[in-house]
């Protein structure tokens, strides 16, 4: 199951910068594995991020998820805060997950 956590327009002074001329959503969600719930063996929350791209009478969308990451909703959490404050786009998620791995912020 996913659940929305909270989406942002990227802001459009990063957008000119990158020489983007057209809004784009990023929308963040918590995965919960119900499967998982019960049976106890993996991870019972995980993350995913969707980017949508708006051009001209056109969107293009990218979405990025891992499924297994945390048995800490409040972590996960956490971890969706600093995702949304900080922009992240699909394309990048896993690096930045990643490195929160190597700081010891799962359990």
């Amino acid at each position: 199951m996913k659940i929305h956590f909270g989406s942002i327009f990227i802001e459009k002074e990063k957008l000119k910068e990158a020489g983007i001329n057209y809004p784009i959503k990023l929308e963040y969600y918590k995965i919960i594995n119900e499967d998982e719930m019960t049976k106890g063996t993996k991870a019972k929350f995980g993350i995913s991020i969707e980017k949508t791209e708006y051009i001209e009478n056109n969107t293009r969308t990218e979405n990025e998820a891992m499924k297994y990451i945390s048995n800490d909703e409040q972590k996960i959490n956490e971890i969706l805060t600093i995702l949304k404050d900080n922009q992240v786009t699909p394309i990048s998620m896993q690096d930045v997950i990643y490195d929160f791995s190597k700081q010891m912020l799962f359990c």
